[in-house]
Parts: C-alpha cells; sequence; structure tokens
C-alpha cells in the first residue's frame, strides 16, 4: 500500500457508510497488520452534545478504532469547511506519522471535495462550486456506498423511527437549555422537528414524517453531489469492505 494512501467512504445520509467505515478499518488491521484512524466528514457532527440527533458512532459501535473530527466545537461557535480542511489535513499527517492509515468517512459533498480536490480558501471563502474542481489528488482512493433508491428510503425512515427517543428529547431539552434556540446548528433536521413536537406544535407522528422527508431529501442532493465526481467508485454496500481491502493489496 502507499505510504501516503488516503481511503475515503461516502454515500448519502443512512447509507451505512459509517459501519461500514468500521468494519473495514478491522479488517485492514486483521489483514495487513496496521491501524486504520477514521476522519469524519460529517458537518454536524463536529458540534458537541449533539451526539443523538447526529447519529454519532457510540464507543461500543467504534469497536477501538480511533475516531476523530467529532465534538470539536460548540453549537453556535464558527465552524466552516475551510476549517475542517485544515483540520482533516493535520489529522491525515498525524496518522501517516504514526504508520497508520487513514480512513476519511462521510457524506458531507463540500468537506470531501475540499479535501481531495485540495481546494485553496482566502480571505475567509468558504463556498467554491464545481467550476473550481482541478485534478484529483491521487493520494485519495474514493469509494461510494452504492444503494437502491427503495432501500434508502427504508433506511432512512427505519432510522428516523428509532431516533424518536426519551434520550433524544433529553439531548434536545438540554441543548435548548444550555444554547438557546438562536444555534444554526440545531435548526435542521430531527433537532427542529422533536423540539416542536416538545413544544407541542406538531404530533410525534408529523415529527417523524417531517424528519424521514427532511432526510429524504438531504440524501438525494448529496448524491447529485457526489455524482458530479467521475473519480468516486460507487460499490454496494456489503462489498465495500473487499473492494478496499483489493485497492490496498494491489498497491
Amino acid at each position: 500500500m502507499r505510504k501516503d494512501r488516503v481511503i475515503v467512504i461516502v454515500g448519502p445520509t443512512a447509507s451505512g457508510k459509517t459501519g461500514v467505515g468500521i468494519r473495514t478499518a478491522l479488517e485492514i488491521e486483521r489483514r495487513f497488520g496496521c491501524a486504520v484512524e477514521i476522519i469524519s466528514a460529517d458537518s454536524r457532527a463536529v458540534y458537541k452534545y449533539m451526539d443523538i440527533g447526529t447519529a454519532k458512532p457510540t464507543m461500543a459501535e467504534m469497536q477501538g478504532v480511533k475516531h476523530w473530527g467529532l465534538d470539536l466545537v460548540e453549537p453556535g461557535e464558527r465552524w466552516t469547511v475551510a476549517d475542517w480542511k485544515a483540520y482533516a489535513e493535520k489529522k491525515i499527517a498525524e496518522i501517516q506519522e504514526r504508520g497508520s492509515v487513514p480512513m476519511v468517512v462521510g457524506g458531507a459533498g463540500l468537506y470531501i471535495d475540499s479535501l481531495v480536490f485540495n481546494y485553496q480558501f482566502s480571505g475567509g471563502a468558504e463556498q467554491k462550486n464545481c467550476s473550481d474542481r482541478t485534478e484529483m489528488d491521487d493520494r485519495f482512493r474514493v469509494f461510494g456506498v452504492s444503494t437502491e433508491t427503495e432501500q434508502l428510503r427504508e433506511n432512512i425512515y427505519s432510522r428516523v423511527n428509532k431516533m424518536f427517543t426519551q434520550e433524544l428529547f433529553s439531548e434536545v431539552k438540554f441543548l435548548v437549555q444550555k444554547y438557546g434556540w438562536g444555534s444554526q446548528a440545531m435548526k435542521s433536521d430531527i433537532y427542529e422537528y422533536a423540539w416542536k413536537y416538545l413544544e407541542g406544535e406538531i404530533s410525534l407522528e408529523e415529527a417523524k414524517k417531517l424528519c424521514f422527508y427532511e432526510d429524504w431529501h438531504l440524501a438525494k442532493r448529496q448524491m447529485t453531489w457526489f455524482k458530479r465526481n467521475e473519480k468516486i467508485i460507487w460499490i454496494p454496500l456489503e462489498k465495500i469492505t473487499q473492494s478496499v481491502l483489493e485497492c490496498i493489496q494491489n498497491e
């Protein structure tokens, strides 16, 4: 395997990329004897205390695989794609210096592109579009989780139903009490609908339905974004691990 190789796994929300990233990391270590450390490319997982609503992996789910990019700032603190790119590049260098393999896993398309296309930010610029792309840095091998439309819808529906728990409501109440409702980090997706339910504005079923449609539209936007990158290797979830192993073995 190239010493500077960085594995990247992308996909839409609820596609299973977090779990397959962990399984792949463990298999790489078992097969090749080198540790893998995962850098999250999730634009909301950077916020502290936002755990259930952002579907962060628990310590048990991580299975001992080191994770970076989680709990970096408090809700309401400024955090940009330029901040994430600088953070990810620093972590990649540190991981490689330890002799481990960096793996970037996430669904934030702008985060991923900023890294693999080496976007340059100046004057505080945060937004770039696809016309700014140059050739993808050959250190990165990007695998996309390919999911059939109906399966993805089922995954999102199932996850939404599982997430609306008392633990989520407690998390929302804590966040609102600590930070107020002015934080942009919370004004989207499940937190917004869970809070409206707690305030009696909508029913629980309405909250779940609205959250499902929000996530479904997000997934479609993510796929539209990722499809622009012709270098992404799209593989069904169950074949991702083997494909990554073959990539490593053949280099």
